[in-house]
């Protein structure tokens, strides 16, 4: 059943994504989704190491 709507979107007889551009887009935000979190984890590692940077400082 599943293909038939599949079918019915690609040609323009049914409202809804085209199969290839829903491909993409699913493409997409995974890549942002582990963008983001690979942003997360370096503002974590950079405020870690400022902080460090600062109680080295403060520790002479």
């Amino acid at each position: 059943m599943g293909g038939v709507k599949k079918t019915e979107r690609d040609t323009g007889r049914r409202p809804g994504p085209m199969t290839e551009i829903a491909a993409r887009l699913k493409s997409l935000e995974r890549k942002n989704w582990g963008s983001r979190q690979v942003n997360e984890i370096l503002r974590k590692a950079s405020a870690y190491f400022a902080q460090a940077e600062l109680d080295r400082r403060f520790k002479r």
